[in-house]
């Protein structure tokens, strides 16, 4: 399945090459509004929040009232992840929460599931050089994607992995980064980062991946759905 991606930053759609570089960026919502109202599920990210420089509340409040979406940025307490589920988001992404003092908080993840419920629960896997990285990409962490879902698989829906080196640059993703992941869970399992066209998305849904697009979208290299 494909996931349109909408990135929030300064009031607008934006899309970062790399989590750094601003390429693109939008305020004609309610254009890509109907666009993507055809989707089953969007992925909206307050990056301001999640950088830690502010946020997008009211927008990703707006967006979530009408369309389908998971969203993230931010979401660092039982009570942001809640107030975002009442706004409309249909499930949160959590990623940079997950982890006290650098290493993985399971205890963090299992309050979490008991407040909201796991199958609402998106766990974040942003990755840089093999290593899981938070506070909007700024920070490495020691720990690998791979233990990130064998360690927090209980209290989960789904995972979320970007490849953070590709994200924005459209020059394809790595399959193979994802296929061990994806042997690890039994849950939903989400890539992200420079997926370019509709083989790659036919090629990650043929193993059992959800794609999520933001540049080729919005380059409209992807055809539209009617």
């Amino acid at each position: 399945m494909l996931i349109p991606s909408i990135d929030l930053m300064d009031g607008k759609i934006v899309q970062l090459v790399q989590g750094r570089r601003k390429a693109l960026e939008f305020d004609d919502f309610e254009a890509w509004v109907k666009r993507f109202s055809k989707y089953p599920l969007v992925q909206l990210i307050d990056l301001d929040a999640a950088i830690g420089t502010g946020d997008n509340i009211e927008l990703v409040r707006e967006f979530a009232r009408q369309l389908p979406c998971q969203v993230g940025g931010g979401i660092r307490s039982v009570e942001a992840a809640r107030a975002a589920l009442a706004a409309g988001a249909q499930r949160v992404i959590i990623g940079s929460a997950l982890f006290a003092e650098n290493d993985l908080d399971q205890d963090f993840a299992k309050r979490m599931a008991d407040a909201v419920g796991a199958s609402r629960l998106v766990f974040a896997l942003d990755a840089i050089g093999g290593r899981v990285v938070i506070h909007g990409w700024r920070k490495v962490t020691a720990v690998s994607p791979l233990q990130v879902v064998q360690a927090l698989e209980p209290w989960c829906g789904g995972f979320l992995y970007t490849h953070v080196e590709t994200e924005g640059l459209l020059q394809g993703f790595p399959q193979e980064v994802i296929r061990p992941l994806r042997a690890a869970t039994a849950r939903r399992m989400i890539a992200a980062g420079g997926i370019r066209s509709q083989q790659e998305v036919d090629e990650l849904h043929a193993i059992g991946v959800d794609a999520v697009v933001g540049m080729a979208i919005y380059k409209g290299l992807l055809p539209e759905l009617v």
